[in-house]
């Protein structure tokens, strides 16, 4: 694959659990140019205080599917660490959770794109469920 970009993607992601954006998730760029393709990392970003990504990497000319990779399962433990330091803080012998409270450790999107066309693809995100759609 060349260098050159035909469409662009973005992303970011709505925490639905607490209505606010989902800060520091590692997002993970890749593409192929069709269905039998192998599929070339591109690169990634983390998601900023708005839970967006304003610098994931270019597509390649000739790709015509992508794949998001979100790597939940840390920010619900770093949000379930938060939560519990405020409960503890609250209540001295406040018992730490363990394990993430995440079902779905990381979320993978593959979709489909056109040359010239822009992508954005939000995520709505809560620990037993996700949804994500073609925004604009």
């Amino acid at each position: 694959m060349s260098t050159a970009t035909t469409a662009s993607v973005s992303t970011h992601i709505l925490d639905t659990s607490i209505g606010r954006p989902a800060e520091g998730v590692a997002v993970s760029l890749a593409a192929r140019g069709g269905p039998g393709a192998r599929w070339e990392a591109l690169g990634g970003s983390r998601t900023d205080g708005d839970g967006r990504c304003k610098d994931l990497p270019a597509l390649p000319e000739g790709t015509t599917q992508v794949r998001l990779d979100f790597e939940t399962e840390a920010y619900f433990i770093s949000r379930k660490e938060v939560i519990n330091r405020k409960e503890a803080e609250a209540q001295q012998d406040a018992p730490r959770a363990r394990d993430s409270g995440a079902f779905f450790p990381e979320v993978a999107i593959t979709f489909a794109v056109i040359p010239g066309e822009h992508y954005h693809v939000p995520l709505l995100l809560n620990p037993f469920g996700y949804s994500v759609y073609r925004g604009s």
